[in-house]
């Protein structure tokens, strides 16, 4: 890769956080069906709502816009890392899985934050 930014699918936030949607579909797989209209499908929403605003906002063709897009995506990160702590405090999930998921959200919040800085006019 030579470094220069064609597409969202370009951006390395852009692809952990596709990667952070499909890892939480694998693991919600696994939790009861009734579930599947609760907390499932709130942490489903919460992760594929990351990659989607980012990818909206840089189709956007707009700074400001842009700006925005990725503070939205900062918010479902925040939303997901609390849907994924409370599915751990329930039992739906074990701490193991939490943990490897939840540091994939630390990395990706600083690239979104990295991201919004670049993007601020000075």
């Amino acid at each position: 890769m030579t470094g220069k930014i064609d597409s969202y699918k370009d951006l390395i936030v852009w692809q952990q956080a596709m990667d952070l949607a499909v890892a939480t579909y694998s693991l919600t797989k696994a939790w009861p069906k009734e579930e599947l209209y609760g907390l499932t499908s709130q942490i489903r929403r919460s992760a594929t709502s990351i990659p989607a605003n980012i990818a909206e906002g840089y189709g956007r063709d707009n700074r400001g816009s842009y700006q925005q897009f990725l503070r939205i995506a900062q918010g479902s990160l925040k939303e997901f890392e609390t849907h994924l702590q409370i599915a751990e405090r329930i039992g739906l999930t074990t701490p193991g899985q939490a943990d490897h998921l939840l540091t994939s959200t630390e990395g990706i919040g600083k690239m979104l934050r990295q991201l919004i800085f670049r993007l601020t006019p000075e």
